[in-house]
């Protein structure tokens, strides 16, 4: 379990802890240590010249501590300290230097020479100035010498760069052009596009980030100019919420999360209700496989979906189901697509429904009478305007449905409904993008983006009680109960038409298998962004294809399959 804090969350946490007896000083060894171990597991560390930047506080502790290790595994490391430190009170820094490691303090830097030219040398770069309580801008001279930080990596990287560009270029290799289309290390708006592809290979200093970039504000996401663009960070008991919110995210890299032994089962962690959704938490929830199963172990599922001018909506929904396991799909879909959908997915079912062009009220009806079948529903997709065939699904006239997702158009018909929340059935799911969530909310889509997306999840999680799966770079998942979650995803090949009519196929899938709707909204989720991420391609994947990787990631999840 691996939960996501907020910076009081986290200081409450490590002031528990510390009161439990892992102090301060243990918990910023092992911190140090787990920064240390991280990077070796990635760089060549042995001769590699590693500078690190000290601030004044724990953070700067972690730094010292990092790079004591570091220097016993064989790197040449030299520390850059933004404020002197006393050995007498500081035993991170006394243990430096008995180690007779160079140190140097940014005060007795004139101009900052020294900086910039250990920088120019410098292959890893460990950013220990600055902590998690960041929440004003950078200022004064630590400013200062973040602007010559800057400024020196820049000229590195442009130096190289002229240095390696050839004469000679090939019309039919671009390799050598792509090469030199590297960004800086730093947030201009090209670096906030390509951030999260930054890799080992560039040529300046691999940037490691100690809990997080120096001037990410960890809980909003926002970010200071000055702050570097790092490679990894190594976050300690969990990450924190700006870690997943942009523009601040796409500062982090990789993110890592080390273990300092604050304990689970103090009342401040165990209160923290925003959890990550990781692969352990996802193997845990696959439904069983029985060798003796038939399809109706497996679920029967209904989608209600498609119009005569979204007719793929349904295609994509029902493929996406039976990838994610659903012993038997129906598709209830007009009858001018029915014939072509068969064709497109022979595997599925297709109630005799009348309505021609846009499924209506008489539709409604006709699944009513037959809903006993199905252990789970998805309506919404692709359905157009088909608001009176909603209004009778949904009206309360005795009539049960089995737990329920709703998606897409079946949002924004759900939205124009009065008290719309009472109309719900047990086991709701509903899946709002960002546009969708202010509608039903009645609010402007910049309104809704202002807000907290956690904790917006999590209040109208509970207001409406039903789980609620807001999408976007980093989907927030809620229950009802105060339960949350956050998936680890934010890839741009989602981002393509049909992506979410594939993510609710997949959740509808695990319901009718027998998962509890928050259970289903996160593992259907985890699969989802998990299946996006397993090409190893950027863009262009079909939403059908996304469908097609899940029964991978399944594979995977259960350790009958090695990622690739």
């Amino acid at each position: 379990m691996i939960k996501v804090f907020s910076v009081a969350e986290m200081v409450a946490a490590e002031k528990a802890s510390d009161a439990a007896g892992n102090s301060y000083d243990e918990m910023m060894e092992k911190a140090g240590w787990a920064v240390a171990e991280a990077l070796k597991k990635r760089f060549p560390v042995v001769g590699s010249k590693i500078t690190i930047l000290v601030g004044p506080g724990n953070n700067g502790g972690d730094g010292l501590v990092a790079g004591r290790y570091l220097a016993e595994a064989g790197a040449d490391v030299t520390f850059y300290l933004f404020r002197d430190r006393e050995p007498a009170s500081d035993i991170n820094f006394a243990k430096v230097q008995e180690l007779n490691l160079p140190t140097i303090v940014a005060g007795y830097d004139q101009r900052y020479r020294v900086l910039r030219n250990r920088l120019r040398i410098t292959d890893v770069l460990i950013d220990a100035l600055l902590g998690t309580g960041v929440s004003r801008p950078i200022g004064g001279e630590l400013a200062k010498l973040m602007q010559q930080m800057k400024a020196a990596l820049e000229e590195q990287a442009g130096f190289v760069r002229k240095k390696s560009q050839s004469r000679l270029v090939s019309i039919a290799e671009v390799s050598d052009e792509l090469n030199a289309q590297e960004p800086f290390p730093f947030l201009s708006d090209q670096d906030l596009e390509v951030a999260s592809s930054q890799t080992t290979s560039r040529p300046y200093p691999f940037i490691v980030a100690v809990d997080c970039p120096s001037g990410l504000n960890c809980d909003t996401g926002q970010i200071d100019e000055l702050a570097p663009i790092a490679d990894l960070s190594v976050t300690f008991a969990g990450p924190k919420r700006g870690h997943f919110i942009f523009p601040g995210a796409a500062a982090c890299g990789e993110i890592v999360v080390a273990d300092i032994d604050i304990s689970q089962d103090l009342p401040e962690v165990a209160d923290v209700k925003l959890e990550l959704a990781t692969a352990g938490m996802a193997s845990a929830l696959l439904p069983d496989r029985r060798k003796d199963g038939h399809k109706g172990s497996f679920g029967w599922v209904l989608i209600a979906a498609g119009s005569a001018r979204y007719w793929g909506a349904a295609a994509l929904a029902g493929r996406a189901a039976y990838r994610a396991g659903a012993g038997l799909v129906a598709l209830a879909v007009p009858a001018a697509i029915r014939p072509s959908l068969a064709v497109q997915l022979p595997e599925a079912t297709y109630p005799l429904i009348a309505d021609e062009n846009e499924l209506g009220a008489q539709s409604a009806q006709q699944l009513l009478e037959d809903m006993a079948t199905y252990q789970a529903l998805l309506v919404g997709p692709g359905l157009h305007r088909a608001s009176a065939f909603i209004k009778r699904l949904l009206s309360p006239d005795g009539h049960n449905l089995p737990p329920t997702v709703v998606d897409a158009d079946g949002l924004n018909i759900l939205a124009e409904l009065p008290d719309w929340p009472a109309l719900l059935p047990d086991q709701s799911v509903l899946t709002p993008h960002p546009g969708e969530m202010a509608r039903l909310m009645g609010i402007s889509l910049a309104e809704m983006k202002s807000l907290d997306r956690v904790t917006l999840a999590q209040e109208k999680a509970a207001e409406w009680r039903c789980v609620l799966l807001l999408k976007g770079a980093y989907t927030v998942i809620a229950a009802p109960d105060g339960r949350s979650a956050l998936l680890p995803f934010a890839n741009p090949v989602l981002a393509t038409a049909g992506s979410g009519d594939v993510l609710a196929g997949v959740i509808v899938s695990l319901l009718g298998q027998g998962l509890a709707a928050f259970e289903a909204a996160v593992l259907g989720g985890y699969l989802h962004g998990a299946a996006a991420e397993l090409p190893g391609v950027t863009g262009g994947l079909l939403a059908a294809e996304i469908a097609d990787w899940v029964p991978d990631v399944i594979e995977v999840l259960r350790g009958q399959r090695r990622p690739f």
